[in-house]
C-alpha cells in the first residue's frame, strides 16, 4: 500500500500500529490503543486527521463550469470563486454514484474530491467540451484540523485571520512560509478546516501545526474517532449508509440522493445534469425510503440484557452493519450506522426506513442480538444532525 505525504509523522505516532487500507493507502484506525482521547480532542480541543487518500481532481478550461454542472446535482453556477459545496453525483437512473466537495478556485477552475476513482467518469461526460481534467491525488496532502480550538491554532500560524473565512469558504495562505489552500470544511460536524499542501511540504506543515497546537493538547486521530464524530454529525459514509451504483449489481442496493435526505443538494430546475429526469420522476411519484436519525431507548436495551443477567452493553466503537428496524413487529427498514455518543450520552443511529414511519418522534424498534437471539429495543425517530454546535458555522 502507498504511504501518504504525512506518513513519516503519522507512522511515528501510531503506537497501536493499527492501520487500515483506504483506496490503496495506509490510514490509521487509532493512534493509541484506546481511541477515546482522539475523539475528545475533536470535540474539546483540536484533532488532526490525514485526509490525503481522497481522490483529488482539478477541472479547468472554457467549459469547466458546464462540465461540473452536468455531472453533479448542485447548481455550481450559484457558487462564486472561493466557495465550496458538498454535492452527490448520480448515474442516468438518478442513483447515487458518490459524493464529495467541489471548490470553485476560479471562474473556470474547479477542484473536486471523491471517495471513489472518478477520472474516467468525468472524462466520459466531458465529450465535446473544451476542458482539461487532471488527477492530482498523489501531488497533494490534506490535513484536517477539527475541533473548537482549530481556529485559535491557525491564528498562531498565519497573519491571515481564520475568523474571516466563512463556512465552506477557501483561501490561499502561508504557514511557516509554506503555501497552502485553507478550506473551512471537514467530516466531523464541528468547527474545522482542511489544509491542502504540496506533497513535498507536508511534513514541514505537520511539524508547524503540532508545535503551534502543543498548548492546546492537539493530537492526531484515526478512523475510529472520526466515525463516531461523523455519525453524531449525521454525515453519510459510502459503503455503509449507501453504496455506489457502479459497485453493486441489484436495484435494491441502490439509492437516490432524495432517499438519503440530500434533497437540499439536488437542484432539479437547473439545466441538464446526469440523472435529472429520473430524479424528477422519483420526486413526483414519491420516495420509497427516507433517511432519518434514531435514538435507542436505554431502559429498553437494559431490560433486554437483564434477561441474560448481563449489565447494559453499549458499543465501544461505531458500527456500520445493516441492522433491521421494525414497527409493531413488521420490518420497515434498516439502521446503517450507529454509535454510543460520548458527548451526547445517547445511543444513536442513522437509518433508512419507509416514509410513512419517518415522522419525528415516531416510536420504532431496532434489532439487538445477544447470544444469537434476536430482540427489539425501543427507539424513536429524531432529527439529524444529532450534534450541531453553533461554532461549526459561526
Amino acid at each position: 500500500m502507498k504511504e501518504t505525504p504525512f506518513h513519516p509523522r503519522t507512522s511515528e505516532l501510531l503506537d497501536s500500529y493499527d492501520w487500515n487500507e483506504w483506496s490503496g493507502w495506509l490510514a490509521a484506525n487509532s493512534y493509541e490503543l484506546d481511541h477515546s482521547h482522539e475523539y475528545l480532542a475533536i470535540r474539546t480541543s483540536c484533532g488532526v486527521f490525514d485526509t490525503s487518500p481522497l481522490y483529488k481532481y482539478i477541472i479547468h478550461g472554457p467549459d469547466a463550469l458546464k462540465l461540473m454542472n452536468r455531472v453533479v446535482t448542485q447548481d455550481v453556477s450559484k457558487y462564486g470563486v472561493g466557495k465550496s459545496m458538498y454535492t452527490p453525483w448520480c448515474d442516468d437512473n438518478g442513483k447515487i454514484i458518490d459524493d464529495g466537495i467541489v471548490a470553485r478556485v476560479d471562474e473556470q477552475f474547479f477542484r473536486m474530491t471523491a471517495a471513489e476513482p472518478t477520472l474516467f467518469w468525468l472524462e466520459d461526460n466531458a465529450t465535446n467540451l473544451n476542458v482539461t481534467i487532471e488527477d492530482i491525488t498523489e501531488a497533494y496532502g490534506i490535513m484536517a484540523m477539527q475541533g473548537p480550538y482549530s481556529r485559535d491554532i491557525l491564528n498562531r500560524l498565519t497573519k491571515t485571520d481564520a475568523q474571516g473565512l466563512n463556512y465552506f469558504g477557501l483561501m490561499d495562505i502561508k504557514i511557516a512560509g509554506i503555501p497552502i489552500t485553507l478550506s473551512r470544511t471537514g467530516y466531523t460536524g464541528d468547527l474545522g478546516y482542511e489544509l491542502w499542501v504540496k506533497a513535498d511540504k507536508a511534513v514541514a506543515l505537520w511539524d508547524a501545526v503540532f508545535e503551534a497546537g502543543e498548548d492546546y493538547r492537539i493530537r492526531p486521530f484515526g478512523d475510529y474517532a472520526l466515525d463516531i464524530a461523523r455519525i453524531e454529525a449525521g454525515l453519510l459514509l459510502i459503503d455503509a449508509d449507501f453504496h455506489s451504483s457502479k459497485k453493486v449489481m441489484y436495484e435494491h442496493e441502490k439509492t437516490t440522493p432524495l432517499e438519503l435526505g440530500l434533497g437540499w443538494t439536488v437542484k432539479l430546475k437547473k439545466d441538464y445534469f446526469v440523472g435529472q429526469k429520473a430524479l424528477i420522476e422519483d420526486k413526483k411519484n414519491g420516495l420509497k425510503w427516507k433517511t432519518i436519525g434514531l435514538e435507542i431507548d436505554l431502559k429498553s436495551l437494559e431490560a433486554i440484557y437483564a434477561k441474560y443477567n448481563m449489565p447494559l452493553y453499549l458499543p465501544y466503537q461505531s458500527w456500520t452493519e445493516a441492522v433491521p428496524v421494525y414497527s409493531h413487529g413488521k420490518q420497515i427498514g434498516k439502521a446503517t450506522s450507529g454509535t454510543w455518543s460520548p458527548m451526547l450520552k445517547k445511543y444513536i443511529a442513522i437509518a433508512r426506513i419507509k416514509p410513512k414511519y419517518a415522522s419525528i418522534g415516531n416510536q420504532v424498534e431496532m434489532e439487538v442480538t445477544i447470544n444469537a437471539e434476536r430482540h427489539n429495543a425501543r427507539a424513536k425517530v429524531v432529527k439529524t444532525p444529532f450534534f450541531n454546535p453553533s461554532r461549526k458555522t459561526n
